[in-house]
């Protein structure tokens, strides 16, 4: 599943720049403004800290969320309390585009997250050009030295970066790139089945001058306090939010402490 969204996702992206070239995307990226900080944003604080995820649909669980309004909606995860935005741009498998992070990035105040399949340069540029202040990189897919390429790549043009991990070696990975924004999710990306104590085995392993992130599995407010339990400084919650009242959900995870 994890390659066949990897192939998905760089088809999409090769058939953009035969559209626009990487040297017009470049300029346009060079030309867009500083985003915001999202180190800054997330940094730790007393109380745990919120990244909310605009995501319309998954390849394990079909249609979540009809979200005509990407911009409206995550508007309203701003307005409740949200530290930072996640915008699914993965067309196949979750039915988002890079017209969301667009639209959403134009409208909120708070950092945006292009949460996609990421293999190339080109595609952090899409991100910077579309208003993204982080772009997320999965090590279950990137070698340690494409992942360095990118991980440089993103920063130089003034992107922050969430790594994501799934074992002890892929934090190591992490660790040795001085990685400030590490996260642990607890969904398996061949079976996609959720597992939250994977974070509380793992979380010691995670250097402690790095933002921890703790992504997936939060289906009530007790799984945050887990995550909050277990040393984490941020969540990433998705499915909770476009599938239940996210106007109070929010509120009641961001005052876990």
């Amino acid at each position: 599943m994890l390659t066949r969204l990897f192939e998905a996702a760089a088809k999409d992206s090769a058939a953009r720049e035969r559209e626009i070239s990487h040297k017009v995307l470049a300029a346009r990226a060079s030309a867009t403004p500083e985003p915001v900080d999202a180190y800054r944003a997330l940094a730790r604080t007393s109380h745990i800290k919120l990244i909310a995820e605009i995501k319309r649909a998954s390849p394990s669980r079909g249609d979540l969320a009809r979200i005509t309004d990407p911009a409206g909606h995550a508007l309203g995860y701003e307005k409740a309390g949200a530290h930072a935005i996640s915008v699914l741009t993965e067309r196949t498998g979750f039915k988002g585009s890079l017209q969301d992070l667009e639209s959403v990035s134009s409208a909120v105040s708070i950092p945006t997250l292009r949460k996609d399949f990421i293999s190339t340069e080109y595609q952090i540029l899409e991100a910077k050009v579309a208003g993204a202040s982080m772009v997320l990189l999965i090590l279950a897919h990137l070698s340690p030295e494409k992942f360095r390429q990118l991980y440089d790549f993103a920063e130089s043009i003034g992107l922050s970066v969430l790594v994501e991990t799934h074992s002890e070696a892929e934090i190591d990975v992490a660790a040795a790139v001085n990685s400030k924004l590490i996260g642990i999710n607890t969904r398996n990306l061949q079976t996609f089945e959720t597992d939250i104590g994977l974070f509380e085995k793992m979380a010691n392993r995670l250097p402690k001058e790095s933002i921890r992130v703790a992504e997936s599995s939060v289906k009530q407010i007790d799984d945050v306090r887990r995550y909050r339990d277990s040393g984490a400084d941020v969540v990433l919650v998705g499915e909770a939010l476009v599938t239940g009242d996210y106007s109070s959900l929010i509120p009641q995870i961001v005052s876990v402490s």
